[in-house]
């Protein structure tokens, strides 16, 4: 398994302006310079619309394709049904001011080593069940500490920017996806809601949906080994 920061997370490069649409160029050349000449990709949250783009620009080289608690198009019917209140705003400020959502990475990635523990503690307590259940455990809560911070290693730059991506048109339709796609989707998911995962469910013509009752955004540690299982 390979996990690729996309530009201006962790150790990789800020890239000013990129679009959706380049992801998978980066993809490509990464593999040409392994010497994989086909290959799986899956896409968690933010890196779902990333997956799509893939199935799109590069459909001869992918071998299967998955999305997991992946984020859909806000410009969809809906789409922000079940989000939660701070996140939806936050996206809502990305697309019509993005500045302001420069400003808040910012201040984030200055305060990140200070709060990042008591800001998983907070989610602990007061996300879904299941979401809960996966912070409970020593592993994953240290997981979850290292996800946090390391996006904002360079600082805010990157985060920020992939956040107005997402909250504006992607500049592709997922109907116009041919090869079939594996979706994966909590019914309880409050940070990408399940109105997102239904739109997505409908929209792809070839999309294969799981949808699980009570289920929060963390589902892919209870079903790492059927999402693995599949793409192998």
């Amino acid at each position: 398994m390979i996990a690729l920061d996309r530009p201006g997370f962790g150790l990789s490069d800020f890239k000013p302006g990129r679009t959706m649409a380049e992801w998978p160029d980066d993809v490509a050349q990464v593999a040409d310079a392994l010497g994989i000449q086909r290959f799986a990709v899956l896409g968690v949250s933010a890196g779902g619309p990333h997956v799509v783009a893939c199935a799109l620009k590069i459909p001869q080289r992918v071998t299967a394709a998955a999305i997991v608690s992946g984020v859909g198009p806000f410009d969809a019917p809906q789409a922000t049904q079940g989000m939660a209140g701070a996140l939806r705003l936050l996206m809502r400020l990305a697309r019509a001011v993005p500045w302001s959502v420069r400003v808040v990475m910012w201040l984030l990635s200055r305060i990140t080593r200070h709060v990042t523990r008591q800001f998983i503690a907070l989610q602990s307590r007061s996300g879904p069940k299941s979401d809960r259940a996966v912070l409970a455990q020593p592993e994953f809560r240290a997981w979850a500490v290292q996800s946090v911070a390391e996006p904002l290693r360079q600082g805010g730059r990157g985060a920020a920017w992939e956040l107005t991506l997402l909250a504006r048109p992607w500049g592709f339709r997922l109907e116009d996806i041919a090869m079939e796609i594996h979706l994966w989707q909590g019914e309880a998911d409050t940070m990408v809601p399940p109105s997102m995962g239904r739109y997505q469910a409908q929209a792809i013509p070839n999309c294969r949906a799981r949808f699980y009752p009570g289920e929060g955004h963390l589902l892919i540690f209870d079903h790492l080994d059927e999402i693995l299982g599949v793409l192998a």
